[in-house]
């Protein structure tokens, strides 16, 4: 997580940064440290103490203190004393967002009808930042070691749909995500390398989905394809994961490729068409 303020800041603004770069005098500094309080939670951080919540955020002890006390009584976090957790109430905050938009609502069944075609789980995302969010989501059997569910989000380098979105942005756009991302190695297969990303990006653009082979998580291979909108933007995508080992006696990558991609193609043609006319 990349920290919103200077370790020594109270939550007055009083000390370190008083807000990100570029931030307009309308900014209000408290409520990001809130957030940050609320993000510095997620799935390998369910439950953390006083001092891990100040390391995650840059706070000190003694306003993060607060942040969190102020959470818990307004019912966005639950203590025993020692460590803190989310309650469920935070999923208000984003089923706001969720409800109010059509791409979730329009993915969903055509997702059933994917996963019922194929056998696999299915998803939909949208790019938020350096990462892909999940907004809708078939499971059908957990291949991962992380449970993933709407709003579960990943580093978008390392995701199927995660290069089908960045092959959809706009050429400076790319080159501003590939200079801020760290390219971290989640797997031994993970592409860290600058350039590769590049040149695996543009593979994408050109062929119109992608594949990747357990640079996630080992043992995890996933294809996907674009969602667009009405102007012909990339707007979200669609994808389906499997075991590196199944396809139908075929295990190879272009094999398992070859069997899923002309379902994706036609789900996401569907919600392409559905969000035309939706609009």
């Amino acid at each position: 997580m990349r920290e919103i303020i200077a370790d020594g800041a109270d939550a007055s603004g009083a000390g370190g940064s008083a807000a990100p770069v570029g931030a307009s005098d309308h900014f209000v500094q408290s409520l990001a440290r809130g957030l940050a309080v609320i993000r510095a939670f997620d799935a390998e951080h369910v439950s953390m103490s006083l001092s891990e919540v100040a390391r995650r955020t840059g706070l000190t002890r003694a306003t993060a203190r607060r942040f969190l006390l102020t959470l818990t009584e307004l019912g966005y976090v639950r203590t025993d004393g020692r460590s803190f957790e989310l309650t469920a109430l935070v999923l208000q905050l984003g089923y706001a967002y969720l409800s109010g938009q059509s791409l979730p609502q329009l993915a969903q069944p055509l997702l059933e009808d994917l996963s019922r075609q194929i056998h696999e789980s299915t998803s939909a995302s949208v790019l938020d930042g350096n990462e892909i969010v999940y907004v809708a989501r078939i499971h059908t059997r957990r291949l991962m070691t992380v449970g993933i569910a709407v709003g579960t989000r990943f580093p978008a380098y390392a995701t199927s749909m995660g290069r089908v979105l960045l092959a959809g942005l706009p050429e400076e756009e790319l080159e501003r995500y590939i200079a801020d991302v760290e390219l971290a190695p989640l797997t031994e297969r993970t592409i860290t390398d600058p350039q590769r990303l590049r040149e695996e990006i543009a593979r994408v653009r050109e062929r119109g989905w992608a594949v990747v082979d357990q640079e996630l998580e080992i043992g995890l291979r996933s294809v996907a394809v674009p969602i667009f909108s009405p102007t012909g933007a990339v707007v979200a995508a669609l994808n389906t994961s499997m075991q590196a080992t199944m396809g139908l006696g075929a295990p190879g990558l272009d094999e398992a490729a070859d069997r899923v991609l002309p379902h994706l193609q036609a789900a996401s043609a569907k919600i392409t068409a559905a969000l035309a006319a939706r609009s």
